[in-house]
């Protein structure tokens, strides 16, 4: 039977998505082909072999639309014969595109593939992609959800409601994902991953020194009347210090069979165990990770505490807090590098940031099975357990 495994994971460092952030002046198509550029050039592979590349982008629009991930592949320098596609599953977008490549060399559709994504979001604005639309939703979707759903930072605020987290408990949890991103960095625990663009080398939005006392000076971020007097629960409590921030990054991943990387010499990192995707509701929009969760573990047939690292994206604090409180998961076990709270959460290209980052972490410290989930716009997520090879 036919696996899919990852033989070589890389990313860039993560600017701040504004101006003058490292990576501002950065094309998006220039920066994912940097991380498809490194995906061959680290492996040995001939990019001429490779069957397809999936791209994962949400602000598709612009210097991001278009298909991006083609113009991204040939300013990488593979041949034109390898095509290329771009999908959208919001934030979970390049988690997704792995999921998508894992199913094509399982099914014998592919026998390489490469999965990757990108967002430059100091350059394609969130959003970006609904500028002058006046009604998205139509008229069946808004007679389903006649109240209207609500923003993301509206949703972080339901869930510290719904699962009664304090202000304290989220800033607590952002000033360690600061923490270990900022001694990950210091011990060196990044620069397998990492793959300098120009003299940029590291992870711009690591913050040192702040303190409870500094972030429970920020002001509620999201704060909006209209939606206090329709959810008199919430307590305003989610602030840009216990979100993650605006980034501009992209990662890469080459995946293919355990037989293919013998042939070819390779020595796969990992194995793609088991994928799934869950929905949830979308006026919470955010909680997704929970059932997606419980549905990855069923299908690969483990428990929580079989899996030894856990990466679950900081979109809010609050989103990994209710997760880890619903699931009963070790906190000590997730992020253990730090978060998008820290690190930042450049949208497409979080997914395959993510499985990069949890897959040399697996390596670092030992682990067998690492098991990653992301929250996305909508009440979706995706969730995939690997194992260490």
């Amino acid at each position: 039977m036919r696996d899919a495994v990852i033989v070589e994971a890389v990313r860039t460092p993560l600017g701040r998505g504004k101006a003058p952030g490292a990576l501002h002046d950065v094309h998006p198509v220039d920066l994912m082909a940097h991380s498809l550029r490194q995906v061959v050039d680290r492996s040995g592979v001939d990019p001429a072999l490779i069957d397809d590349v999936i791209g994962g982008v949400v602000s598709t629009v612009g210097e991001q639309g278009a298909n991006v991930t083609r113009r991204a592949v040939l300013a990488a320098g593979y041949p034109e014969s390898v095509p290329a596609t771009t999908v959208d599953r919001q934030c979970g977008s390049s988690q997704q595109a792995v999921h998508f490549a894992a199913q094509g060399v399982i099914a014998g559709a592919y026998d390489i593939v490469v999965a990757t994504g990108v967002e430059s979001m100091s350059r394609v604005p969130m959003g970006s992609s609904l500028l002058g639309t006046t009604d998205p939703n139509g008229v069946a979707f808004t007679e389903r959800y006649p109240d209207g759903l609500v923003p993301q930072g509206i949703s972080a605020e339901l869930i510290a409601a719904r699962w009664g987290i304090s202000r304290t408990r989220m800033d607590e949890f952002s000033l360690a994902s600061h923490a270990k991103a900022a001694d990950a960095t210091k011990n060196g625990l990044f620069d397998a991953e990492i793959s300098p663009v120009g003299e940029v080398r590291t992870d711009e939005g690591i913050r040192v020194g702040s303190t409870l006392e500094t972030m429970a000076g920020l002001r509620p971020a999201y704060f909006d009347e209209a939606m206090a007097r329709r959810f008199p629960q919430i307590g305003w409590n989610v602030t840009a210090g216990n979100a993650s921030q605006v980034t501009d990054g992209s990662a890469a991943m080459l995946i293919t069979t355990s037989e293919r990387a013998e042939q070819l010499g390779l020595r796969p990192l990992a194995r793609i165990h088991s994928v799934a995707v869950a929905g949830d509701d979308p006026l919470y929009m955010l909680t997704a990770v929970i059932p997606a969760t419980r549905k990855v573990l069923e299908r690969a047939g483990l428990t929580l505490a079989d899996i030894d690292l856990f990466e679950v994206n900081e979109a809010f604090a609050s989103v990994v807090l209710a997760w880890a409180q619903e699931t009963g998961a070790d906190l000590s076990r997730v992020n253990v590098n730090g978060g998008a709270i820290a690190l930042g959460h450049p949208l497409g290209a979080s997914g395959a940031r993510l499985m990069t980052t949890l897959t040399h972490a697996l390596h670092d410290r030992g682990g067998r099975f690492g098991l990653q989930t992301m929250c996305e716009a909508g009440g979706l997520a995706n969730a995939t357990v690997i194992e260490r090879l």
